[in-house]
C-alpha cells in the first residue's frame, strides 16, 4: 500500500515535471519567435527609414536642379537640364549610397491642362471660355465617335465639369446634360457635388460621364488624367484665388499641344512637338524663349494660337524619386514650387504636397 503511494506520488512529479518543462519549451518559442519577429520589424523599418532619406535625397537634388536652372534661365522648357533624364542622372551619381540606387524624374505641373481653370474663379459660375473650347477639341480627340453616348460625349462632359465646379448648387444645371447634386444624390453610394475646385486629380472620376476608362486609360493608351493636373492656383488682386491655366507650350505633352492649337491646325502639333526638340550635334537647335517660337516650326508660319492658352515660364513641378536597396524599394511623389525669399531675393524649392508609397 506504502509502496503504491509513493510510486503514485512519483508518476505525478514525473508529469507536472514534464508539464512545466513542456510549458518552459513552448514560452521559450514564442519569446524566441517574439524576438525574431521584432527584429525582423526593426530591420524593416530600418530599411525603409534609409530608403525614405534617400529617396528625399533625390527630391532635394531635383530642387537644386530647378533653382540652378531658374538662375540661368527666364523660361523652361524640355530643352533644360531638369527635363533631361541624362542630366540628371549625372548629378546622381555624385551622391553614393552605402547601398541601393536612387532614380528621379522631373514633370512640369503647368505643361499640363489645369482642370480648375475651365471656369472664373473666384466666382466659379462662368466658363472660362479659352478654356472651354480648348476643353472641347482636347475631349473630342480623346473619345472616338463611336464611344460617345449622351452623357460621355464632349459637351456633356464639359457642362458636368462646370457643375461640379461652380460654386452654387442651385439645380441650375449646364446646358440640358450638366449635374448638380441632385444627379449624384441618386447614385449608389450617394455623394454631393464639390461646388469648388479639385483637390485631387482623382475626383474627376466622380463627375458625371468620366468613366474609369476614360480618365485611366486602357490598352496600354493613357486615360486623360496624364495629362491633367488640379494645380495652378494664383492669388488674385483682391486676395483671394484663381487659376490662370495658362500651358508651358515648352514642356506640353503632343496630346496637350494638339488641344491648344485651333481644331482646323490640329494636325500641326507633331511639328511643333518635333520641332523643339530638334538637335545637332548634341545639342539643340531651336531657342524657345519667345512666346510665338511655334509659328517657326515648318507649316506654323500662320498659325495663331490663343495666348491666353500659352506661358514659357514655369515655377511648379512634380518630382518622382524612387528608392530601391536590399529587394525593397519606396517611391516619394512630391509637388515642388519654386519660390523667392522675401528679403534676399534668392529662389528655393517648396514642397507644396508629399505621398509615399
Amino acid at each position: 500500500m506504502i509502496k503504491s503511494v509513493i510510486n503514485n506520488n512519483r508518476g505525478v512529479a514525473l508529469i507536472i515535471t514534464l508539464s512545466i518543462i513542456a510549458v518552459l519549451v513552448v514560452t521559450t518559442l514564442e519569446l524566441n519567435r517574439k524576438a525574431r519577429s521584432s527584429i525582423y520589424v526593426s530591420s524593416a523599418f530600418r530599411e525603409r527609414i534609409q530608403l525614405k532619406q534617400m529617396a528625399m535625397s533625390g527630391v532635394h537634388a531635383a530642387m537644386a536642379l530647378l533653382i540652378k536652372d531658374k538662375e540661368n534661365s527666364d523660361i523652361d522648357s524640355i530643352q533644360e537640364d531638369w527635363a533631361n533624364p541624362e542630366k540628371i542622372e549625372e548629378l546622381l551619381i555624385e551622391m553614393p549610397f552605402d547601398f541601393g540606387r536612387v532614380r528621379v524624374s522631373i514633370v512640369d505641373e503647368l505643361g499640363k491642362i489645369q482642370v480648375n481653370s475651365l471656369v472664373k474663379f473666384p466666382d466659379g459660375r462662368d466658363f472660362n471660355e479659352s478654356q472651354r473650347q480648348m476643353w472641347e477639341h482636347f475631349l473630342s480627340l480623346a473619345i472616338p465617335v463611336m464611344e460617345r453616348t449622351d452623357d460621355t460625349a464632349p459637351t456633356p462632359i464639359i457642362n458636368s465639369l462646370k457643375d461640379w465646379l461652380d460654386r452654387e448648387d442651385d439645380d441650375l444645371i449646364t446646358g440640358l446634360s450638366g449635374a448638380e447634386s441632385e444627379y449624384y444624390l441618386d447614385l449608389s453610394p450617394p455623394y454631393e457635388s464639390q461646388n469648388g475646385p479639385f483637390h485631387h486629380l482623382g475626383e474627376l472620376m466622380l463627375v458625371k460621364g468620366i468613366t474609369p476608362d476614360l480618365f485611366e486609360g486602357v490598352g496600354g493608351v493613357p486615360g486623360i488624367a496624364a495629362y491633367m493636373t488640379v494645380w495652378g492656383v494664383t492669388a488674385s488682386t483682391d486676395n483671394q484665388f484663381t487659376f490662370n491655366g495658362a500651358i508651358n507650350i515648352g514642356t506640353a505633352d503632343l496630346p496637350v499641344i494638339a488641344a491648344i492649337l485651333p481644331a482646323e491646325d490640329e494636325h500641326l502639333a507633331q511639328s511643333i512637338f518635333e520641332y523643339r526638340a530638334e538637335m545637332s550635334d548634341g545639342k539643340y537647335v531651336h531657342n524657345l524663349s519667345n512666346p510665338t517660337w511655334y509659328k517657326e516650326a515648318p507649316g506654323c508660319g500662320d498659325l495663331d494660337i490663343d495666348p491666353k492658352l500659352i506661358r514659357t515660364t514655369s515655377d511648379l513641378f512634380s518630382v518622382r524619386a524612387e528608392a530601391e536597396a536590399k529587394g525593397m524599394t519606396l517611391t516619394a511623389e512630391v509637388l515642388v514650387k519654386r519660390v523667392t525669399e522675401k528679403k534676399t531675393g534668392k529662389w528655393y524649392g517648396k514642397i507644396l504636397s508629399f505621398q509615399e508609397e
